[in-house]
């Protein structure tokens, strides 16, 4: 257990200095060209900006309703069902009627836990809409738990929209998390100042192509929307193309206006209704809408089939690398409310930071001292091996960049504890098999094997816990398991690997003195 050969002695220390390296990057401006990692701070030690919204769920509920609405006229004329006055009513319901002797059919059709238009929850025994039939009139009720499905799907794609929009800006280490059933928490460290990211996250960016029409009679009906400017044209109903089929969008100069424009680029499907769209429409004016604004009107001069186009208006740079990226992250399904703001000052992060060092230096050194008092010489290898194994620590979370919050702090403090109980339960046993060992070498090579098993259960078992913190916890609970997790590793390292090779050299040269330990 002593014995190390020249391969793992040569490995152990390139591991110890170029991890301990890693960690004092942190701490002194070292050679950036080969390394320019460093541990970002949370939103509690270096400040930052906190922003809660609240998720509008009434159009998503609108639209669900509304295209339940649409697909159960269809499927009811698929099966040769005669209804009439088939509406929405109050934005959630659904009301037709019926001949007087189709009722049971369509009790049938939807109360069949099989139905393909209105879907049952086995675990929550309901379906989507509550079926109610009086003689003739049927109405379907959006169900509690389908409502809830329909806000839980919302909630979860805004997070993914959400969360793409803040990396684009470039924002380190965010934390975006749910908060109830129709919020998300957005915090953001060292970002003072917001109204980017609010003007980027109060967007919809729900982008629609729509050809602009002087026929009132238009088939599928006709709007009014206006420019930025307020004025005001009428467009189709009619959606020619939708963001959906958007790949990528960026900003650019086009070379012959010499204006910033947004070029983008469609996927097989778009590129195919975009041709069609353009090809029998030559001289048609094509609106281009965001967020029912619409930013031009371009005139279609020829059939554009390349699946690729840009978006002309008055752009800055700016404004046009916002735009790109609102559309590349894609169409949050609700507008987000912003309810409630804050900015975190440094000077709090500061004291946290200077509370947390001043309690990790205090345990330090009392433990320092108790090691040197109790242990005498093993206790100064114990004490040099924790500086070790800190510093390993400090190296990997800034190897991953991870996040340190206050409670990581404390993870790192727990830590200390931690690989001083290993050091302690090596040495106790020693001292148990040195009565029966006369020995030196064999008594301390069987105190580490017997203790192995005691120190490996002990830090596994804690390693799981972290592990569930993590997979299960969020914000600050998830700091405090990662540095906890990879105290736990670096203990292990530092225990089995530094402290036992500098015990086996000193031992190895001292083998013949009386009392070692």
């Amino acid at each position: 257990m002593l014995y190390f050969s020249k391969l793992k002695i040569l490995s152990v220390i390139v591991i110890t200095l170029l991890l301990s390296y890693f960690a004092l990057s942190n701490f002194f401006s070292l050679d950036n060209n080969f390394f320019k990692k460093k541990i970002n701070l949370g939103l509690d030690l270096q400040g930052g900006s906190y922003l809660l919204l609240e998720i509008d769920n009434e159009p998503v509920v609108i639209q669900q309703v509304q295209n339940k609405f649409f697909e159960i006229k269809k499927y009811l004329k698929n099966k040769n069902i005669q209804f009439k006055n088939i509406e929405i009513i109050d934005n959630k319901s659904i009301k037709f009627e019926i001949n007087s002797g189709e009722s049971n059919l369509i009790e049938d059709i939807f109360s069949d836990k099989e139905s393909e238009i209105n879907p049952y929850f086995p675990k929550f025994k309901t379906h989507q809409f509550n079926l109610n039939i009086s003689n003739t009139n049927v109405l379907l009720e959006l169900s509690d738990y389908g409502l809830v499905l329909i806000k839980g799907a919302s909630q979860e794609q805004a997070i993914e929209i959400v969360r793409r929009r803040v990396d684009e800006v470039g924002t380190n280490e965010p934390n975006i998390l749910k908060r109830g059933s129709d919020r998300i928490l957005v915090e953001l460290p060292g970002l003072n100042n917001p109204d980017r990211i609010k003007s980027l996250l109060g967007k919809t960016a729900n982008l629609t192509f729509k050809f602009v029409t002087n026929n009132s009679e238009e088939s599928f009906g006709t709007e009014k929307l206006s420019f930025e400017d307020g004025t005001e044209v009428i467009v189709s109903k009619r959606i020619v193309l939708s963001g959906e089929n958007l790949i990528d969008a960026n900003p650019r100069m086009d070379n012959q206006s010499n204006q910033t424009v947004v070029s983008f680029n469609l996927d097989r499907v778009g590129t195919k209704k975009f041709a069609r769209a353009t090809t029998n429409n030559v001289g048609k004016k094509l609106a281009i809408i965001l967020d029912n604004k619409i930013i031009s009107a371009p005139t279609i001069q020829e059939p554009i089939v390349g699946g690729s186009g840009q978006i002309t208006g008055d752009f800055t740079f700016q404004s046009a690398t916002d735009m790109a990226l609102l559309l590349r992250s894609g169409a949050l399904p609700a507008p987000l409310n912003i309810i409630e703001e804050r900015t975190v000052g440094p000077d709090l992060g500061q004291d946290s930071i200077n509370s947390g060092i001043l309690s990790l230096i205090i345990g330090f050194s009392l433990v320092i001292l108790f090691m040197l008092i109790k242990y005498k010489i093993f206790g100064l290898i114990a004490n040099v091996t924790l500086i070790f194994n800190l510093f390993l620590l400090i190296g990997i979370l800034t190897l991953f960049e991870a996040t340190l919050t206050l409670p990581g702090i404390a993870g790192i403090i727990l830590t200390v504890g931690m690989a001083v109980d290993a050091n302690v339960l090596i040495y106790e046993r020693i001292k148990e098999e040195k009565k029966g060992e006369e020995n030196q070498l064999l008594a301390f090579d069987s105190g580490y094997t017997k203790s192995r098993t005691t120190i490996l259960d002990a830090n596994i078992t804690t390693l799981i816990a972290a592990a569930i913190l993590f997979i299960l916890g969020s914000g600050p609970v998830k700091g405090f398991s990662v540095t906890l997790g990879v105290g736990i590793l670096t203990t292990l390292f530092s225990v089995y690997f530094i402290a036992r090779l500098i015990t086996s050299i000193y031992v190895s040269k001292n083998k013949h003195k009386e009392k070692l330990i």
